[in-house]
């Protein structure tokens, strides 16, 4: 499990998105460090507002280089001028707000500890369903900490999901390390059975799945989009982290899977589900990845085409069989990542384009930046209602809306 060091610098909104970040990190068992020294991985959330405070920024990402295993650098300057660092030859990862987490975690498993308990935070409850998973990556720290699946009965996990439910949870994230290998330590994949309970909870509210793996999904693919396909509650998404288009590198990975089980999915929940989103994760520049495995990842994502991505940087964690490795250069790496970022873009925008004109039924999640509140449609996809307090909309309220734009990532709505 990693431990993380978070600096912020600028205005409120910026102290909120760190905010979220740690959030993200404590749900997946990761605990902060005593500082940057302490720490796996440190976050650099930046503020651009004048030249003095860009020097600031740039200055501060180069000691923190030097003081820590790994930097990711977020925030304003991140954002609209991260060529800064890049050319000031600091070797970090420049990205959004949102990828950070998922960087941070180095593309493994969410880490479920022992004192991860059903949370609700606003509007969303986090339900771990179990602890531990039935992998053993290369690459992967977490299952250190983990060990191997340890499933407690479908009977508890729903007592917990209707205490949130009762709590005022409107979204529920049944979260785990690898959900869809949920109950093999019993002898029996229970993954669908506890989502058809969940459902059947009285009330008005949504289910999101997190993260499960390709190798332990593949065999109940069928079952559990049966699941999605008549369940109203639960979001039509998937988390299925493919981590490389090449067998050979998902070999080298001790992934669970290739690249045909994957497809065997995503197959599957395309036939059975008319509106979905896939969302997975790749790895670039593992260290046995060449440029044909790349090309081969590249290939797979224009295949599949995921409305979400998760892009990590292979980095190495001690004591994991990749670490003993000989690594790629972090050049090599670095242009990998950005062939695939640029791709990614250009997907996830083309899917959120093709939103524009729709109608979708919502739910209010969470307040944004401003007068703006974050919904997400029957797919989880994200929409933003700008000008909510006119509209007298907040965290909460399902309601219906009509896509007007997007922004790549997100798009935006107005109240029918």
């Amino acid at each position: 499990m990693a431990r993380y060091h978070i600096e912020t610098y600028g205005c409120t909104s910026n102290r909120g998105e760190s905010r979220h970040i740690e959030q993200a990190l404590r749900d997946g068992g990761h605990h902060p460090a005593d500082g940057p020294e302490e720490a796996d991985v440190a976050i650099l959330n930046t503020c651009t507002v004048v030249e003095k405070t860009e020097r600031n920024m740039i200055r501060r990402a180069e000691e923190l280089e030097k003081e820590t295993a790994d930097l990711i650098i977020t925030g304003c300057m991140a954002l609209a001028q991260g060529d800064e660092f890049r050319d000031a030859g600091i070797d970090a990862e420049v990205l959004h707000w949102d990828d950070v987490p998922n960087a941070a975690m180095n593309g493994e498993c969410p880490t479920v500890t022992p004192d991860t308990q059903p949370i609700l935070d606003g509007q969303v409850g986090i339900l771990p369903i179990a602890r531990g998973c039935m992998s053993n990556c290369s690459y992967c720290i977490t299952k250190f900490a983990t060990g191997r699946i340890d499933s407690p009965p479908v009977e508890e996990n729903v007592e917990k999901a209707r205490a949130l439910v009762h709590a005022g949870a409107k979204e529920i994230r049944v979260t785990g390390q690898d959900t869809g290998v949920y109950g093999w330590d019993k002898g029996d994949r229970k993954l669908a059975e506890l989502l058809d309970r969940i459902c059947d909870i009285d009330g008005e509210f949504r289910v999101r799945v997190g993260m499960a793996n390709p190798g332990g999904i593949h065999g109940i693919r069928e079952e559990l989009a049966e699941v999605f396909a008549t369940n109203e509650k639960l979001y039509n998404f998937i988390h299925l982290p493919v981590q490389s288009g090449s067998d050979d590198v998902l070999e080298d990975m001790r992934r669970q899977h290739r690249v045909d089980k994957f497809l065997d999915i995503v197959e599957v929940f395309d036939e059975t589900l008319e509106y979905w989103t896939l969302s997975t994760d790749f790895i670039v520049g593992f260290p046995t990845e060449t440029d044909h495995d790349h090309a081969q990842s590249m290939a797979l994502f224009r295949e599949i085409r995921p409305e979400k991505v998760n892009i990590t940087r292979f980095s190495k964690r001690p004591g994991t069989d990749a670490a003993d490795m000989k690594g790629l250069g972090g050049t090599i790496k670095k242009e990998r990542s950005k062939a695939m970022s640029e791709l990614k873009m250009d997907i996830v925008g083309e899917a959120y384009e093709k939103m524009v004109g729709t109608r979708q039924e919502v739910l209010v999640v969470e307040e944004g930046v401003g007068d703006s509140v974050k919904c997400r449609d029957g797919a989880y996809r994200q929409i933003i209602v700008q000008n909510a307090s006119e509209h007298g909309v907040e965290p909460g309220d399902f309601l219906e809306v009509e896509v007007t734009g997007h922004q790549t990532v997100y798009a935006f709505a107005e109240p029918v």
